[in-house]
């Protein structure tokens, strides 16, 4: 892997260590450089999950991608500049039944995150899942961590799985909402290769629904803003969501969607 084509392509230029300041850093340009996107997959574009190929796409075309592509190439850079990093599997929380039923989060190999380990510390890192964490979050039970992005708390679901959940206001009340379970034990990139295939040609992957791109937007003259393009929808928000702009069309041959894609993350496809 070009490490220092990877560092421009997210706009990385502080001196590259190996702690926890540099691990929030790089995660922090991640995020306000490459978008959450599942594009290819309505374009019928093949995703292979392979590092060249995933490089060639993000860093050298300048795209997106959704976990496995994501976290796969963030792990690697990860890896390569020195860090203690591993490859997990996830179960993200299907938002239907009892949030302590094991069949209302999805499959092992849902998701893919990351878990670094610095002076002792686990730390939960993920590029890959839309709206979450600005940083790495240190695995702490049952401790509120507060990340410019939100309130986050980790549990232990049972004795295999631990579960990220974030916390959000409802009708001024604070709720805990399940994000994902995860176990420690480090993967491989081709233990992944099934359900990435799924979410790509499965009618029951949420991935195949609907286009759908994210992207945390820096901004030094206007502030940062959140930027969601779907096939319908495009919203910018500020970081504490607060809509600043919101245009609803009806695009069946993708003219205006793809204005919106150039317009807003300079993706031509």
């Amino acid at each position: 892997m070009n490490i220092e084509k990877y560092l421009n392509r997210i706009n990385y230029t502080k001196k590259v260590s190996i702690d926890v300041e540099t691990l929030n850093a790089l995660q922090e340009a991640h995020l306000k450089s490459i978008p959450f996107e599942n594009l290819d997959i309505h374009y019928a574009r093949k995703i292979e999950l392979n590092i060249p190929s995933l490089f060639k796409k993000v860093i050298e075309n300048k795209r997106g991608g959704f976990c496995y592509e994501l976290n796969a190439l963030f792990y690697q850079l990860l890896k390569e500049i020195g860090f203690d990093v591993k490859m997990i599997s996830a179960r993200v929380y299907n938002n239907i039944g009892d949030t302590e039923k094991s069949t209302s989060y999805n499959p092992n190999y849902d998701h893919m995150a990351i878990i670094a380990t610095l002076e002792e510390q686990d730390f939960l890192t993920d590029v890959g899942f839309g709206e979450f964490s600005l940083h790495p979050l240190p695995i702490q039970l049952n401790t509120i961590q507060q990340d410019p992005l939100g309130k986050f708390i980790f549990d232990k679901f049972d004795e295999n799985y631990f579960r990220v959940n974030e916390i959000v206001m409802e009708d001024r009340k604070e709720k805990i909402i399940p994000q994902y379970l995860f176990e420690t034990q480090s993967r491989e990139l081709e233990e992944f290769e099934q359900m990435c295939n799924f979410h790509q040609t499965s009618s029951e992957s949420h991935f195949t629904k609907g286009m759908l791109i994210y992207l945390l937007k820096e901004d030094k003259l206007k502030g940062n803003k959140k930027i969601t393009l779907t096939d319908k929808k495009l919203k910018i928000r500020t970081l504490d969501d607060v809509v600043l702009e919101e245009i609803y069309f009806e695009d069946t041959d993708r003219t205006q969607f793809e204005k919106f894609l150039f317009e807003h993350f300079s993706i031509k496809i």
